[in-house]
């Protein structure tokens, strides 16, 4: 089996083309199933953020792989297939996995270094898990993305280099404005009202930027107004308050500005909603973080109102410094070694273990057999033992050079030949190789 990642992002697709391919909900727990029941995916889970949808698959077949999931996709996305595989991209075995280090390192982001996408990711894998499609293969991969993840954002300075998606956000926001600060020389959002639409995990960071931010007041708009107090209760010196949607164009009227991300499909604010210029507290800036897009876009045509969209967003990414990015290329370097490594490893083991067997019978045979003659001699139980204990730890050093060697010959070019030649020199029967790759995969689906 090999791991595969079939994906599009805001490097491969226009925005409209991501609107479409995007998937939140219950519907990334249906494409995780869909994708799994695909005939060469053993395993599988889905990365799915405002600007990317990446699956990935353990498969016994590539091109098969391929071709299932481009399928799947377009059909979730409601596409022909030949207009979404122009913008798809497909890495494979060390590129597939070197690349979703990269994605959970920030190195693959819109702004480079957010710190967002490693909760993504590891989200992705618990819904995945949950649903049962991750197992021994991508899970150590997942394990592997989260801990370099982890190691890159305390081991280099890329998480200072690059503001959250957010972050970017409302700068652009309090640009919009006419002044990246606020014109007392304060924080951007200083004095101002903030309408949050949406109750979500995007949300919420919203809503934790702005704060930093310096909004004055914070409303939070939601279908379930349980799920909206909730966020709102985190930010009780805000003055926040809740609203449902139905009273979105009140809150409008007194808002500023407007972060609205959800999970809806069609438009949640339009242009009927937005009060005449003079009925408004004045500019007012609306920004969709949704994909889908929450704001219809003729929303933007209104007198005194700017929306900053995702295509926007696109073109503020933050440049990280060389050294920065060497840096965590360095970090995904050391894991991705480690990891093939114990990769390689693993293909060997069962002939070591077979060989290894092998020898204790033979050692347990022999010394049964001594063990007979000499009892008939008089010699006493702790002097055999001694016996036995030497014999073994004989055997032991001369079974270690070979078999760890092999283990590091593994990842070699023509690896798999050192560990038929160990085959054949100790003459070990293929079905024992077999019977302990068996054993480990039945303990490992029985975990």
């Amino acid at each position: 089996m090999s791991v595969l990642v079939v994906g599009l992002s805001h490097k491969s697709a226009p925005v409209a083309t991501l609107e479409l391919a995007a998937v939140s909900g219950d519907a990334v727990a249906k494409l995780v199933h869909d994708v799994a029941r695909a005939e060469p995916v053993a395993e599988t889970f889905v990365v799915s953020t405002c600007n990317r949808v990446e699956v990935y698959a353990d498969v016994d077949r590539f091109h098969a792989g391929v071709t299932a999931i481009c399928e799947l996709l377009a059909r979730h996305c409601g596409m022909p297939a030949a207009d979404l595989t122009q913008h798809l991209y497909v890495h494979y075995e060390d590129r597939a996995v070197s690349h979703l280090l990269a994605v959970a390192s920030g190195l693959d982001s819109m702004v480079v270094g957010e710190g967002q996408i490693l909760g993504q990711v590891r989200s992705a894998l618990k819904l995945a898990e949950e649903h049962g499609t991750l197992g021994r293969v991508l899970g150590d991969l997942g394990r592997l993305a989260l801990r370099t993840g982890k190691r890159v954002r305390a081991e280099t300075a890329i998480n200072q280099v690059g503001a959250s998606l957010m972050t970017v956000a409302i700068e652009l926001a309090a640009t919009s404005f006419g002044a990246a600060t606020h014109p007392s020389g304060g924080p951007p959002l200083a004095g101002r009202n903030l309408l949050i639409v949406g109750a979500g995990s995007m949300s919420a960071l919203a809503a934790a930027t702005a704060a930093r931010a310096g909004a004055e007041r914070i409303v939070v708009a939601n279908r379930t107004l349980e799920h909206a107090e909730r966020l709102a209760a985190k930010f009780a010196k805000h003055n926040a308050t809740v609203v449902s949607l139905a009273g979105l164009p009140a809150a409008i009227r007194a808002a500023d500005v407007i972060i609205s991300c959800t999970g809806a499909s069609g438009y949640v604010i339009t242009p009927d909603m937005i009060p005449a210029e003079a009925d408004r507290r004045g500019a007012l800036v609306l920004v969709d973080l949704a994909m889908p897009r929450d704001v219809e876009p003729a929303v933007a045509d209104l007198p005194g109102v700017t929306v900053v969209g995702m295509d926007e967003l696109s073109q503020h990414g933050t440049v990280a410094e060389a050294q920065d990015v060497s840096a965590v290329r360095s970090v995904i370097e050391t894991e991705l070694v480690a990891y093939q490594q114990a990769n390689d490893a693993a293909t060997v083991a069962p002939t070591v273990v077979a060989l290894r067997a092998k020898a204790a019978k033979v050692v347990d045979a022999e010394l049964a057999r001594l063990a007979g003659r000499l009892t008939a001699d008089g010699l006493s139980g702790h002097a055999l033992d001694e016996i036995a204990q030497t014999v073994r730890r004989v055997v032991d050093k001369l079974l270690h050079a070979p078999t760890v060697r092999v283990k590091e010959l593994a990842g070699s070019p023509g690896g798999e030949e050192y560990a038929a030649a160990l085959r054949v020199l100790f003459d070990l029967d293929p079905r024992a190789v077999e019977a302990v790759t068996r054993a480990a995969m039945e303990q490992e689906g029985s975990q």
